[in-house]
């Protein structure tokens, strides 16, 4: 049996896009098909999947369209800011919803409210939780970090060179008692009044070349370092380009672009 695929990136972060409206051909997708077709040598190649799914949850506030994600081991995710970016562009291009108008998406962190407007997606990614202080160790290094929910769980840390972080082939160390579930770890540092780079390592997925919800944490993290009055606004780069992070009065709106690059059938 085969059946349709898409393939996708919002700034680099990559992922597989399973249409599949009423849920009849994957049913209940199955983590080892995930890692298969996340598999970059194997597979088609991916950070995570996303299936393209209509909801019937009355919860959903009016939300037709659900994003069931998966990372790229299997495993399930609350919520992923760049592949929500291109689950609402693949929507746009196929005329399932309109451009230029706010849509909203379910997702397992709620529904998100989403616009396209030209080549770039802005989410109204929620009300941000700063959580405490933690630490995360790559190595022989720690460092002081932040937790913040953004419907998943980041440990965002500032350094003083990126590299210091080293090659994130293994996820960084952190507290399990903190983290039972894991966490994305973000490393950061600043560039200018406003502007930040960082560098994520994503649970079940990796060192990634971005992470929306990463780049939210981390907007909220710096923000709150700086001082900076609100509404702020920063530029956060990734090793995958720029994102644009708007903390108002009390959400966080995400933006930047997003692309379909390939669609195909696989037996996979």
């Amino acid at each position: 049996m085969t059946y349709p695929f898409l393939k996708g990136h919002g700034t680099e972060n990559d992922f597989v896009l399973l249409p599949d409206h009423d849920g009849s051909v994957h049913g209940d997708l199955a983590a080892e098909r995930v890692r298969a077709l996340c598999d970059r040598r194997a597979g088609i190649g991916a950070d995570g999947v996303l299936r393209v799914l209509r909801t019937a949850d009355p919860a959903a506030a009016g939300a037709e369209w659900f994003m069931d994600y998966r990372n790229a081991d299997g495993s399930l995710s609350e919520m992923c800011g760049n592949g929500l970016r291109v689950f609402v562009r693949h929507l746009v291009d196929e005329g399932l919803v309109p451009a230029g108008e706010l849509v909203p998406v379910a997702t397992r962190d709620g529904v998100k409210v989403c616009l396209v407007e030209g080549h770039l997606v802005t989410l109204d990614m929620g009300v941000p939780r700063v959580l405490g202080e933690t630490s995360v160790t790559v190595g022989e290094r720690s460092w002081p970090a932040l937790q913040i929910d953004m419907g998943n769980p980041h440990a965002v840390a500032f350094v003083d060179d990126l590299a210091d972080a080293g090659p994130l082939l293994e996820a960084p160390g952190h507290d399990p008692a903190v983290f039972p579930d894991g966490v994305n770890v973000e490393f950061v540092v600043r560039r200018a009044d406003g502007h930040v780079a960082m560098r994520v390592h994503e649970r079940g997925s990796g060192e990634t070349r971005s992470c929306g919800t990463g780049a939210c944490a981390v907007m909220v993290a710096a923000s709150r370092l700086d001082e900076a009055p609100g509404p702020a606004s920063y530029r956060v780069d990734v090793p995958g380009g720029s994102l644009r992070v708007t903390w108002t009065d009390d959400r966080v709106l995400l933006t930047g672009p997003a692309v379909i690059v390939a669609r195909g059938e696989t037996d996979l």
